[in-house]
Protein backbone atom coordinates (compact mmCIF):
# COMPACT_ATOMS: atom_id res chain seq x y z
CA UNK A 1 0.00 0.00 0.00
CA UNK A 2 1.23 3.43 -1.34
CA UNK A 3 0.15 4.86 2.03
CA UNK A 4 2.68 3.32 4.50
CA UNK A 5 5.82 3.21 2.17
CA UNK A 6 7.73 5.88 3.75
CA UNK A 7 5.99 5.37 7.38
CA UNK A 8 7.96 3.87 10.63
CA UNK A 9 6.06 3.59 13.42
CA UNK A 10 7.88 3.77 16.51
CA UNK A 11 6.46 1.59 20.18
CA UNK A 12 8.18 0.69 23.28
CA UNK A 13 9.82 -2.74 21.77
CA UNK A 14 9.11 -2.63 18.16
CA UNK A 15 9.74 -0.33 15.24
CA UNK A 16 7.34 -0.83 12.27
CA UNK A 17 8.73 -0.18 9.02
CA UNK A 18 7.25 -0.77 5.56
CA UNK A 19 8.44 -3.81 3.63
CA UNK A 20 11.10 -2.98 1.28
CA UNK A 21 13.63 -5.07 -1.14
CA UNK A 22 15.96 -5.54 1.25
CA UNK A 23 13.71 -7.44 3.66
CA UNK A 24 13.36 -10.24 1.26
CA UNK A 25 15.82 -12.68 1.55
CA UNK A 26 15.15 -12.87 5.35
CA UNK A 27 11.18 -12.98 4.76
CA UNK A 28 12.31 -15.88 2.13
CA UNK A 29 13.87 -17.83 5.10
CA UNK A 30 11.40 -17.62 7.38
CA UNK A 31 8.61 -18.85 4.59
CA UNK A 32 10.61 -21.64 4.07
CA UNK A 33 9.37 -22.97 7.39
CA UNK A 34 6.26 -25.78 7.70
CA UNK A 35 5.19 -24.27 10.70
CA UNK A 36 4.92 -20.36 9.45
CA UNK A 37 3.41 -21.60 6.04
CA UNK A 38 0.66 -23.55 8.07
CA UNK A 39 0.20 -20.66 10.46
CA UNK A 40 -0.22 -18.47 7.64
CA UNK A 41 -2.04 -20.48 5.06
CA UNK A 42 1.12 -19.88 2.88
CA UNK A 43 2.35 -21.87 -0.18
CA UNK A 44 6.31 -21.40 -0.69
CA UNK A 45 7.73 -19.19 -2.78
CA UNK A 46 11.11 -18.78 -4.53
CA UNK A 47 13.29 -16.12 -3.82
CA UNK A 48 12.38 -14.38 -7.53
CA UNK A 49 8.59 -14.96 -6.57
CA UNK A 50 9.09 -13.34 -3.42
CA UNK A 51 10.30 -10.39 -4.82
CA UNK A 52 7.40 -10.02 -7.08
CA UNK A 53 5.14 -10.29 -3.94
CA UNK A 54 6.90 -7.40 -2.47
CA UNK A 55 6.24 -5.48 -5.07
CA UNK A 56 2.98 -6.21 -5.49
CA UNK A 57 2.39 -5.43 -1.35
CA UNK A 58 3.68 -2.04 -2.05
CA UNK A 59 1.37 -1.31 -4.72
CA UNK A 60 -2.03 -2.92 -3.74
CA UNK A 61 -4.50 -0.75 -2.56
CA UNK A 62 -6.12 -3.54 -0.14
CA UNK A 63 -3.03 -4.56 2.10
CA UNK A 64 -0.98 -2.75 4.15
CA UNK A 65 2.25 -4.02 5.69
CA UNK A 66 4.80 -3.20 7.78
CA UNK A 67 8.08 -4.98 8.57
CA UNK A 68 8.67 -5.60 12.93
CA UNK A 69 12.07 -4.75 14.02
CA UNK A 70 13.39 -5.35 17.43
CA UNK A 71 13.55 -1.51 18.70
CA UNK A 72 16.79 -1.98 20.83
CA UNK A 73 18.41 -3.75 17.71
CA UNK A 74 17.58 -1.26 15.15
CA UNK A 75 18.76 1.63 17.27
CA UNK A 76 22.54 0.26 16.87
CA UNK A 77 23.40 1.67 13.61
CA UNK A 78 26.27 -1.33 13.19
CA UNK A 79 23.53 -3.75 13.11
CA UNK A 80 22.09 -4.26 9.71
CA UNK A 81 18.21 -3.89 9.01
CA UNK A 82 17.38 -7.13 7.97
CA UNK A 83 19.08 -8.88 11.39
CA UNK A 84 16.48 -6.81 13.57
CA UNK A 85 13.78 -8.34 11.60
CA UNK A 86 11.01 -10.31 13.66
CA UNK A 87 8.36 -10.73 11.71
CA UNK A 88 5.58 -9.03 9.77
CA UNK A 89 1.88 -7.02 10.52
CA UNK A 90 -0.83 -6.84 7.72
CA UNK A 91 -3.72 -5.17 7.10
CA UNK A 92 -6.55 -6.22 4.23
CA UNK A 93 -9.04 -3.99 3.71
CA UNK A 94 -10.76 -6.97 1.01
CA UNK A 95 -14.33 -6.49 1.15
CA UNK A 96 -15.38 -3.38 -1.11
CA UNK A 97 -19.03 -3.72 0.35
CA UNK A 98 -17.73 -2.81 3.58
CA UNK A 99 -13.98 -0.55 3.66
CA UNK A 100 -14.25 0.19 7.17
CA UNK A 101 -13.71 -3.65 7.93
CA UNK A 102 -9.85 -4.72 8.19
CA UNK A 103 -8.45 -8.19 8.68
CA UNK A 104 -5.24 -8.11 10.92
CA UNK A 105 -2.58 -10.97 10.38
CA UNK A 106 0.56 -10.81 12.73
CA UNK A 107 3.17 -12.99 11.95
CA UNK A 108 6.28 -13.40 14.85
CA UNK A 109 8.81 -15.20 12.51
CA UNK A 110 11.55 -15.65 14.87
CA UNK A 111 10.52 -17.85 17.60
CA UNK A 112 13.32 -16.76 20.75
CA UNK A 113 10.60 -13.38 20.25
CA UNK A 114 7.38 -15.46 21.10
CA UNK A 115 6.26 -14.61 24.68
CA UNK A 116 7.36 -12.06 25.08
CA UNK A 117 4.02 -9.75 24.34
CA UNK A 118 5.40 -8.37 21.32
CA UNK A 119 2.33 -9.65 19.35
CA UNK A 120 0.19 -8.08 21.82
CA UNK A 121 2.24 -4.34 20.82
CA UNK A 122 2.08 -4.81 17.35
CA UNK A 123 -1.61 -5.63 17.24
CA UNK A 124 -2.05 -2.25 18.99
CA UNK A 125 0.10 -0.24 17.36
CA UNK A 126 -1.35 -1.69 14.06
CA UNK A 127 -4.93 -1.12 14.87
CA UNK A 128 -4.35 2.79 16.08
CA UNK A 129 -2.72 3.46 12.55
CA UNK A 130 -6.15 1.59 10.97
CA UNK A 131 -8.36 3.29 12.80
CA UNK A 132 -6.37 7.05 12.19
CA UNK A 133 -4.92 6.32 8.78
CA UNK A 134 -7.05 3.77 7.14
CA UNK A 135 -10.48 4.50 7.95
CA UNK A 136 -11.33 1.45 10.12
CA UNK A 137 -14.10 0.91 12.23
CA UNK A 138 -14.19 -2.98 12.27
CA UNK A 139 -11.25 -5.10 13.00
CA UNK A 140 -11.22 -9.08 12.34
CA UNK A 141 -8.70 -11.91 12.75
CA UNK A 142 -8.97 -15.40 11.19
CA UNK A 143 -6.68 -17.96 13.54
CA UNK A 144 -6.23 -21.75 12.89
CA UNK A 145 -8.12 -23.59 15.70
CA UNK A 146 -4.84 -25.41 16.91
CA UNK A 147 -3.17 -21.91 17.61
CA UNK A 148 -4.66 -21.37 20.78
CA UNK A 149 -1.83 -18.61 21.87
CA UNK A 150 -2.98 -16.29 19.01
CA UNK A 151 -6.56 -16.80 19.81
CA UNK A 152 -5.98 -16.24 23.71
CA UNK A 153 -3.94 -12.92 23.32
CA UNK A 154 -6.88 -11.81 20.44
CA UNK A 155 -9.13 -12.60 23.03
CA UNK A 156 -7.09 -10.70 25.59
CA UNK A 157 -7.47 -7.74 23.51
CA UNK A 158 -11.14 -7.91 23.47
CA UNK A 159 -12.17 -9.13 20.36
CA UNK A 160 -14.87 -11.41 20.42
CA UNK A 161 -15.29 -15.38 18.60
CA UNK A 162 -17.85 -14.73 15.84
CA UNK A 163 -17.74 -17.82 14.09
CA UNK A 164 -15.82 -20.94 13.70
CA UNK A 165 -14.89 -22.45 10.32
CA UNK A 166 -14.34 -26.78 10.88
CA UNK A 167 -13.55 -26.83 7.14
CA UNK A 168 -11.21 -24.85 6.81
CA UNK A 169 -10.36 -25.25 10.72
CA UNK A 170 -10.32 -21.50 12.08
CA UNK A 171 -12.18 -19.26 14.51
CA UNK A 172 -12.88 -15.88 13.16
CA UNK A 173 -13.02 -12.65 15.97
CA UNK A 174 -13.86 -9.19 15.88
CA UNK A 175 -13.80 -6.32 17.57
CA UNK A 176 -15.46 -3.13 16.86
CA UNK A 177 -13.75 0.42 16.83
CA UNK A 178 -15.60 2.67 18.46
CA UNK A 179 -15.64 6.19 19.78
CA UNK A 180 -13.60 4.93 23.05
CA UNK A 181 -11.31 2.57 20.91
CA UNK A 182 -7.96 4.36 20.75
CA UNK A 183 -8.79 5.55 24.40
CA UNK A 184 -8.68 2.12 25.24
CA UNK A 185 -5.65 1.21 23.33
CA UNK A 186 -3.59 4.24 25.49
CA UNK A 187 -5.00 3.16 28.60
CA UNK A 188 -3.54 -0.09 27.66
CA UNK A 189 -0.29 1.45 27.26
CA UNK A 190 -0.14 1.77 23.76
CA UNK A 191 2.31 4.54 22.45
CA UNK A 192 3.07 4.77 19.15
CA UNK A 193 5.48 7.40 17.07
CA UNK A 194 5.40 8.24 13.41
CA UNK A 195 7.93 9.50 11.70
CA UNK A 196 9.70 9.16 8.35
CA UNK A 197 11.32 5.76 7.17
CA UNK A 198 13.28 7.35 4.48
CA UNK A 199 15.14 10.18 7.36
CA UNK A 200 15.39 7.40 9.87
CA UNK A 201 16.61 5.39 8.26
CA UNK A 202 19.62 7.22 6.60
CA UNK A 203 20.69 8.60 9.95
CA UNK A 204 20.18 5.46 12.30
CA UNK A 205 20.35 7.45 15.13
CA UNK A 206 19.29 5.48 18.39
CA UNK A 207 15.05 5.79 18.87
CA UNK A 208 13.80 7.54 21.69
CA UNK A 209 12.64 5.49 25.01
CA UNK A 210 9.55 5.61 26.38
Amino acid sequence: MKINENTLLEGQKVVLVPYNKNHVPRYHEWMKSPELQQLTASEPLTLEQEYLMQQSWRQDDDKCTFIILDKQRWADASVDEDQCMVGDVNIFLTDPTEPSLAELEIMIAEPSYRGKGIGKEVARMMMLYGVNKLGVKKFQVKIGLNNEISITMFKKLRFQEVSVCQVFKEVTLELAADESFTTRLRDDGCVVKESDYRQTRSSRQPLCSE
